[in-house]
């Protein structure tokens, strides 16, 4: 919960907002990151969402969190998908430690103290995600681990002072191989952050390619050590419930955002033929405004008690997993068809570049190349009804 009058609109007020909505259209004609975003969220203690208030932070659960992050989404999608990976790791501390696991309580400190946080497992090819790695993690002899391998879409590559790794040591647990989990500070040598990011949408997140070559995490850095392949570790659960509901919010808070814009323009616009009335009377363009305020509908109670569900320590078993990705395709998914709803109400000038809804239309792309993607999670759900394939 919420420190006692505290709302997102004093967290995240709307001056701040619209000035934040204000610079989203520069950065991504320019392709640059959000940097004067991150500084004003930094000093309202957006960072600190997750941290104590006993440590100087806001206190809030996952169930705030993903409040704040769709509320962020509707002025700055890229700025709330890249902050979303500093809070998915102050969020797995705080799960975990709400779960009497204190092994990431220095992330919460760490980030009390100004420290920003950015998550370095994705890589090209690994469909495994979480359960294998194409790093190497080398075992040195003082119980630190050289990582060499190749990590994509990190967001927060000009900003990041604690970047999360993860690698495969093939030699680890008898030949069977283990993953082994730690941190990099921005100073540690042996890697590079690639000039790579120039896409399509979500140009402001800069999430550029991080090559690891070789680079050192010493002994307290690593923070887990995991068989390669599912397995139970609340780590991998606290990293689901943080990463695929908060990409979530962010998703929510396009849809949101996408349906306003609709309903503003449709009632802006007026047609010839029908002697100049507005749009908002045509029965055509009423059905489709409709279509898009329904699915909306169906998702906020899914984000919103799903993410309370992991505050209030919910027992759901085997139903995890499925509930996590159902909830992050869902959001990808429904606020992919209502951008396009809202595009296709408001006419021919979404197409122009410049125009709110052409940006949130690239942007809403990116949703489905975040894990867990459209097949995994299908994979994930039928597996939790029907159990797992046969041979």
């Amino acid at each position: 919960m919420a420190p006692t009058g505290t709302t997102p609109e004093d967290i995240l007020p709307e001056a701040l907002l619209e000035r934040i909505r204000a610079r989203a259209a520069g950065y991504d004609r320019d392709n640059a990151f959000f940097t004067e975003d991150l500084r004003e969220l930094a000093d309202a203690g957006y960072l600190k969402i997750f941290v104590p208030a006993s440590q100087g932070g806001l206190g809030l659960g996952l169930a705030g969190a993903a409040q704040l992050q769709r509320r962020l989404a509707t002025a700055a999608p890229a700025t709330a998908l890249a902050i979303n990976m500093h809070l998915v790791w102050t969020g797995v501390a705080h799960v975990l430690a709400a779960r009497g696991d204190s092994s990431l309580d220095f992330v919460l400190k760490e980030a009390a103290e100004g420290e920003i946080f950015a998550f370095g497992n994705s890589e090209a090819g690994n469909d495994s995600v979480l359960f294998d790695s194409r790093t190497e993690a080398t075992p040195l002899p003082d119980g630190s681990y050289g990582f060499t391998g190749r990590k994509i879409f990190t967001s927060l590559s000009p900003a990041w002072t604690r970047l999360g790794i993860f690698g495969k040591d093939a030699a680890g647990r008898d030949g069977e191989g283990e993953l082994v989990h730690g941190f990099i500070d921005r100073e540690t040598p042996g890697y590079q952050i690639l000039s790579d990011w120039d896409t399509l949408g979500m140009r402001a997140s800069q999430s550029n390619t991080t090559v690891l070559e070789g680079a050192v995490v010493p002994p307290e850095r690593i923070f887990r050590k995991l068989p390669v392949g599912p397995n139970a570790d609340p780590l991998i659960f606290a990293i689901f419930a943080c990463f695929e509901t908060l990409l979530a919010a962010v998703y929510t808070g396009i849809g949101e955002r996408a349906l306003q814009l609709g309903v503003e323009a449709v009632k802006r616009r007026t047609s010839f033929k029908n002697g100049g009335r507005s749009y908002a009377q045509d029965p055509d363009i009423r059905w489709k405004v409709a279509e898009a305020a329904m699915a909306m509908d169906a998702l906020y109670p899914q984000l919103a008690t799903g993410a309370a569900d992991v505050d209030a320590l919910t027992d759901h078993g085997g139903q995890w997993f499925p509930k996590l990705v159902g909830v992050k395709v869902r959001a990808t998914e429904t606020a992919r068809t209502v951008v396009d709803l809202a595009i296709r109400v408001s006419g021919g000038s979404s197409y122009f570049r410049g125009s709110e809804l052409e940006r949130l239309y690239r942007d809403v792309l990116a949703g489905m190349f975040h894990p867990s993607d459209d097949e995994s999670a299908h994979n994930t759900v039928a597996n939790a009804w029907l159990g797992p394939l046969e041979g």
